[in-house]
């Protein structure tokens, strides 16, 4: 595992666990982190959005939409409010696979790897780009006769091409009965982001892997075929928020939305 570790490159999980305040990470990870935060100061926004956009949605599901299985895809560094932490809070028989493969965070699969009693929590190291893979591996953990919510935050912006993201989410939804769930979300230039388009260019240039931003119309097409829960397409800061998180959490440039499969 270790040859696989790359410590003279930035890392999109290590970098966003610095801009979560973690310290799973090196010194490169930092420096283009902060070059990052340079370029387009509300990065740390964003990024502490996004985690807070996943406690809501998990709650959501694992609460009042009834959701006792999650594939969460593109796990990244663990932090507070973990998938299976936030679902097993609700339903302590949830049961929860996780799916990555940068080999820091299969080095610390032993902090992910941690269950209520009743439930279940698995790791896979699998990569986004074969979702035939790991619609295969996800079972037995995950009986696919049964709803699912299917949990990529921030993953399908490593896919540069929209055709292959599409199909990806196709996939991944093809196997998953009436009843699932599709949680996304995904950065964009929009939502007042125009600023990002030279961070990402940075970025680009010296990190990986490479990421793109997309359109409303283009995070929209992942999405159909399915039905958009209210509020639709927002800003994922602005997906159910309260009072209290509108004022933690301004508008982000990142898009949020939980779609279900009818």
């Amino acid at each position: 595992m270790t040859d696989r570790i790359r410590t003279d490159v930035a890392h999109n999980a290590r970098v966003w666990n610095h801009w979560l305040g973690g310290k799973d990470n090196y010194p490169v990870d930092r420096a283009v982190g902060d070059h990052v935060t340079g370029l387009y100061p509300s990065i740390g926004e964003v990024a502490r959005a996004d985690r807070a956009f996943l406690g809501r949605a998990v709650e959501f599901l694992a609460g009042e939409a009834g959701v006792r299985q999650f594939l969460d895809i593109g796990t990244g560094l663990p932090t507070v409010d973990n998938t299976h932490e936030v679902a097993q809070r609700s339903a302590p028989d949830a049961r929860i696979v996780y799916v990555d493969n940068d080999p820091i965070v299969l080095a610390h699969a032993r902090a992910l790897l941690t269950s209520s009693t009743g439930g279940t929590t698995e790791y896979l190291d699998a990569d986004a780009h074969d979702p035939d893979g790991i619609v295969r591996a996800v079972e037995p953990t995950l009986d696919l006769h049964k709803p699912v919510a299917v949990m990529m935050l921030g993953i399908l912006n490593f896919v540069m091409d929209t055709d292959e993201a599409r199909a990806i989410v196709r996939t991944l939804m093809d196997a998953v009965p009436s009843g699932s769930y599709l949680v996304l979300t995904h950065p964009t230039l929009e939502l007042g982001g125009e600023g990002n388009e030279d961070a990402m260019r940075f970025w680009n240039e010296n990190a990986t892997p490479p990421i793109t931003a997309r359109s409303g119309a283009e995070f929209a097409s992942f999405l159909e075929g399915l039905e958009v829960l209210e509020p639709g397409i927002v800003s994922c800061s602005r997906w159910r928020h309260d009072v209290a998180r509108e004022i933690r959490f301004p508008q982000v440039a990142q898009f949020g939305a939980v779609a279900r499969k009818p």
